[in-house]
């Protein structure tokens, strides 16, 4: 069972950055899509951004569209959501998750039912 930790959370003030990173236990690592979810209080847990094995292909939640960017490092065992124009609406705990499929290569219909691997969170929380 692959173990995910998270981290990079944190308060920042709305138009801030923040990075987060991603770091699984499992050397296969590489061949698993990763993505980042995030749960506001009161709300469902959502996808933000998916990346597929190679890194080649990526989808993202209209709301962090342009402003969100995912990458991983598969030498690192580590995924990685670079997060700029923060804003209020952007607060939430954010997990990372890994497909239970290997070598899928197209992430964009992808669900939280397509993810059996979660971290345990990072708070996010943006100040206005």
């Amino acid at each position: 069972q692959v173990q995910l930790v998270e981290s990079g959370g944190g308060l920042v003030q709305a138009g801030g950055s923040l990075r987060l990173s991603c770091v699984a236990s499992a050397r296969t690592f590489s061949i698993y899509a990763m993505g980042w979810f995030r749960q506001a209080p009161g709300k469902e847990r959502e996808s933000v951004a998916l990346i597929n094995w190679s890194g080649g292909n990526t989808y993202y939640a209209d709301s962090v569209k342009g402003r969100f960017t995912i990458s991983r490092d598969n030498a690192k065992n580590t995924a990685y959501l670079q997060m700029n124009s923060l804003r209020p609406e952007d607060t939430a705990v954010y997990y990372c998750a890994r497909d239970i499929i290997a070598m899928r290569s197209t992430v964009a219909t992808m669900g939280i039912r397509d993810f059996g691997s979660w971290g345990q969170g990072t708070q996010v929380t943006v100040s206005s």
